[in-house]
């Protein structure tokens, strides 16, 4: 266990990670031990920017710290983290772990050996809609996720699978809570040379099924998810951070904007519509000070290793679905 300031560190320091270090810094109850990027001149100009230290290697910046921060492009995430995890660092990794499969199992394998953690940073998972839903009970037969945006040259490093479905997938699984059954999917490449717009169907072991569509050839963002269940339907917007319930009751006794009278088999039943209260809160700053907690022992990952690890497999069992059905 680390100290009741445990010291944590940033690895890349590109668009995402930048923002990892403007909360770190912010952050009271931890030490921040600094940054490294292979792009010298770049960590030199954040570094001079907030006031910290650019450190000349890795393994350097890893001496300093309890945790680090992995913020490389996902390629680089396996070589950096392992080093990380080899000298008995605790590692938040940016989505996804890896990737591949067999080198986030090789991450896990080394987490357990040197006995710390990996936290995942599916950011999604904290959004403030969906957070507001966390109090109903959730029994799902149906979910349809949508995830749109506009083309731009960033992450185009990897399948669209693995830059924005990987998000939806994380949440289906949390939400869900079973294993999957089956998966069918078909994709196509628009502007680049790997796959741009991607769809698959999921059928889970409890019988849920799930619709995802991600494209990054969109002239408009989207992120929403509908939500159908016994008696039961929400909306959920995770760009406006809207969240909308519609719920089947026998008797209307909430103070409801909306609620619509109908008869069920000779019973008088009652629609009524609820709007969750939204608490806004940043969740990449949640995500950090839960993996700060967590290096101290008083709290535990949001987002497990074992669980990054779980929604690469279907990711990447998806993505190598739609290139058979390509070729």
């Amino acid at each position: 266990m680390a100290s009741d300031q445990p010291r944590i560190g940033v690895v890349g320091v590109g668009h995402l990670g930048q923002h990892h270090v403007k909360h770190l810094v912010k952050m009271k109850h931890i030490l921040f031990s600094g940054i490294y990027d292979h792009d010298r001149d770049r960590a030199g100009m954040i570094a001079s920017a907030h006031n910290i230290k650019s450190f000349d290697s890795l393994p350097e910046l890893i001496k300093e710290c309890d945790g680090v921060t992995v913020v490389t492009p996902t390629v680089d995430h396996c070589k950096t983290a392992l080093q990380c995890l080899q000298n008995g660092k605790h590692v938040f990794i940016e989505k996804p772990i890896s990737d591949s499969v067999e080198s986030a199992d090789t991450l896990l394998k080394a987490a357990e050996e040197s006995g710390v953690f990996i936290q995942v940073g599916h950011i999604e998972r904290l959004n403030p809609a969906l957070v507001a839903i966390k109090n109903y009970e959730l029994d799902p037969k149906f979910i349809e996720i949508q995830r749109l945006a506009p083309y731009t040259s960033r992450g185009t490093d990897v399948p669209v699978v693995l830059d924005l479905m990987i998000h939806d997938i994380d949440i289906l699984l949390y939400f869900v809570g079973s294993k999957v059954k089956s998966v069918a999917a078909t994709g196509l490449s628009i502007m680049t040379d790997s796959v741009d717009i991607a769809h698959a169907r999921i059928r889970f072991k409890n019988g849920t099924v799930a619709s995802l569509t991600s494209s990054r050839i969109a002239k408009d963002k989207v992120r929403k998810i509908k939500v159908f269940q016994k008696n039961m339907y929400i909306t959920i917007d995770m760009l406006l951070t809207l969240s909308e319930v519609y719920r089947v009751v026998d008797e209307d006794k909430s103070h409801s904007k909306f609620s619509a009278q109908f008869n069920y088999k000779g019973a008088p039943r009652k629609i009524i519509y609820e709007k969750p209260k939204i608490k806004s809160k940043d969740p990449l700053q949640m995500e950090l000070e839960n993996f700060a907690d967590s290096i101290i022992g008083s709290s535990s990952p949001i987002v497990t290793g074992k669980s990054g690890r779980d929604v690469l497999a279907v990711a990447e069992h998806i993505h190598d679905l739609i290139l058979e059905d390509l070729h």
